[in-house]
């Protein structure tokens, strides 16, 4: 039985989609309508049905059929003859890679926060009609989403999905987009541009090319017909969310390359090739290869799993990695991204209080819904699970005269688990390492995992040819590190430019600022009786003798505090990796 979906986007200046379901049914029989609370991929409870308004259901006959609430996200009706048809609206005004927009400039829609499910016919096949909108001629659709005969890319009209799990997981973006496909290992791939860009395409085109093709070796695989990188261009933004066979992201406008200097490689524009990288690889790795967990995925309540460390660990370690490997930047560059990832776990107490596994655990409040506290408190299982990562992959190539890594590792997490969709355990990572190495590390492996404690990597990077350097912060906002032994400033915190004055945005534990009772979103406006700007406070400090106290002026929502802070010297906690020697360098770098 088919479940038949349509979607029109006419009220854009409402910001509304029109959604009609329309299936067959048993008279007198109770049909089940729910919407999920999260989306895969992004742990959080996200109550998508409060944007559904106007809900209700008709009979073959168009008469009203009456829906009984049973809780926020789900409905019963009871069918009177041998169709029904629900009809609702989506308010859609949330440009994120997670739920649904819509304006005159462009729609988009994931499948989990706008179709409702029939409970009762989940499994069964579902087509969607997308509607040419009104007054848009000029738009068009980008989905993988499987075209029904007679739809052709980039048009309205009929898609089809097998269930409903897949017609959720494929998103839908609409509008005036710019759009262009490259080939990899023989599977089409489409570039997707939701709003205005400058971007050079050619240049884009031989990067994420080179990374997709990195991926696919890796895993001597690949599981779709076709892949979508579907991103929205804003003023400013980043973000990624994985499916199946397309990705949906966000970026800043400008961080796409400029075709007036095709040899230039930003910051911002390898950030960019990182997120693809990252999302491409999730292809295998979450979409495919998946915590037993969440097979099935329960999407009405929270689904926990201690393995997101391997999922987005494991993810992030080869993003920047394939980088690299791709050629796209140099292994100094890597080894720079890699330092800077471990400082962000080092200068901070919170890995010395959750351990990577409580991190994954507790993603759904602690991790995603971060307060203030959160650098003293949590450690990511994002930037700790890919130095994990680290040690496994060196660990394997060390333990099996390199004739193993991590790579082999995942190409038989891959062909045992991922292919087959059979959901994975902690212990199956452990004992195709232990299997690897030729011999038992369960109990170091185990201790990464569940221990809350420092990971040692001196003496394994060593091996390979890496020494590891603790560094000093090169300035107040704790970034960048500097080899040195002279006095540095230090304050232990982070602050961005506000209206008047400087906003505090983090303070670590135990530093001076946090001595002298600054917290997060703090406004300092004025130290040892000068404005402060991040120029001034900079400047401040490094013109004063070391271990200075001057007063520090600030508001705390509206009260004007005063307090003493004092300049103290910066601790080695920033991490910076050096190679020592190129020839044992070379036998991390290679695919194996």
């Amino acid at each position: 039985m088919t479940v038949y979906y349509t979607i029109s986007a006419d009220n854009f200046n409402s910001h509304l989609f029109d959604v009609s379901i329309c299936f067959d049914t048993v008279a007198n029989k109770a049909y089940h309508l729910t919407l999920p609370a999260w989306l895969p991929g992004s742990y959080m409870i996200r109550d998508f049905a409060k944007n559904i308004h106007q809900l209700s259901a008709t009979d073959a006959n168009k008469h009203n059929v009456a829906l009984t609430k049973l809780d926020k996200q789900s409905w019963q009706v009871i069918a009177p003859n041998n169709k029904l048809t629900i009809s609702y609206q989506v308010f859609s005004f949330d440009l994120s890679v997670r739920t649904a927009y819509l304006d005159n400039q462009r729609g988009f829609f994931n499948g989990s926060s706008t179709f409702l499910a029939i409970k009762e016919l989940q499994y069964s096949p579902c087509e969607l009609l997308i509607n040419q909108v009104k007054q848009q001629d000029n738009w068009r659709v980008a989905t993988g989403l499987t075209r029904a005969a007679g739809t052709k890319k980039y048009q309205f009209g009929q898609y089809h999905a097998d269930n409903y799990d897949e017609l959720i997981d494929c998103p839908v973006a609409i509008g005036d987009f710019d759009a262009f496909e490259f080939d990899v290992n023989g599977v089409c791939h489409h570039m997707v541009f939701t709003s205005k860009h400058y971007g050079d395409r050619e240049r884009i085109t031989k990067d994420v090319s080179k990374l997709c093709q990195h991926h696919i070796n890796l895993f001597n695989d690949v599981p779709f017909n076709e892949y979508w990188f579907i991103t929205h261009l804003l003023a400013d933004g980043f973000g990624g969310l994985e499916h199946k066979n397309s990705t949906i992201l966000q970026a800043s406008r400008f961080d796409l390359p400029n075709p007036n200097k095709p040899e230039e490689l930003t910051d911002a524009y390898q950030t960019f090739l990182s997120l693809c990288s990252h999302e491409y690889f999730h292809a295998w790795n979450v979409c495919r290869i998946k915590p037993i967990e969440f097979i099935p995925y329960d999407l009405s309540k929270e689904s926990y799993t201690e393995q997101l460390w391997a999922f987005e660990g494991i993810t992030s370690y080869y993003d920047d990695f394939s980088l690299f490997r791709a050629g796209i930047i140099d292994f100094n560059a890597y080894l720079l991204i890699l330092s800077k990832a471990m400082t962000r776990v080092n200068r901070g107490n919170g890995e010395l209080k959750q351990s990577v596994a409580d991190s994954s655990y507790y993603a759904w409040t602690k991790f995603y819904q971060q307060g203030p506290e959160a650098v003293n408190h949590i450690v990511s299982y994002y930037v700790k699970g890919a130095i994990i990562s680290l040690w496994l992959d060196l660990t394997i190539r060390d333990k099996s005269a390199q004739k193993y890594s991590l790579d082999t590792l995942m190409r038989e997490i891959w062909l045992n688990f991922g292919a087959k969709n059979i959901g994975t355990t902690t212990q199956d990572y452990i004992h195709i390492a232990n299997k690897l190495c030729g011999e038992d590390i369960s109990e170091d492996f185990h201790s990464l995992l569940y221990k809350s404690e420092r990971i040692e990597l001196t003496a394994l990077l060593a091996k390979f040819g890496i020494a590891k350097v603790n560094h000093k912060f090169k300035s107040l906002m704790n970034v960048e590190t500097v080899g040195c032994k002279d006095y540095i400033p230090y304050l232990g915190l982070q602050y961005q430019a506000s209206e008047v004055g400087l906003k505090v945005t983090q303070v670590l534990e135990n530093s001076p600022a946090n001595i002298a009772g600054l917290a997060v979103n703090d406004v300092i406006i004025a130290i040892d009786q000068l404005k402060v700007t991040s120029t001034v406070l900079q400047s401040l400090a490094e013109h004063l003798p070391a271990n200075t106290a001057v007063e520090c002026c600030y508001f705390r929502d509206d009260r004007l505090i005063n307090t003493n802070i004092e300049f103290k010297d910066s601790p080695d906690t920033g991490i910076a990796l050096e190679v020592i020697d190129t020839n044992k360098a070379s036998l991390w770098q290679s695919l194996c």
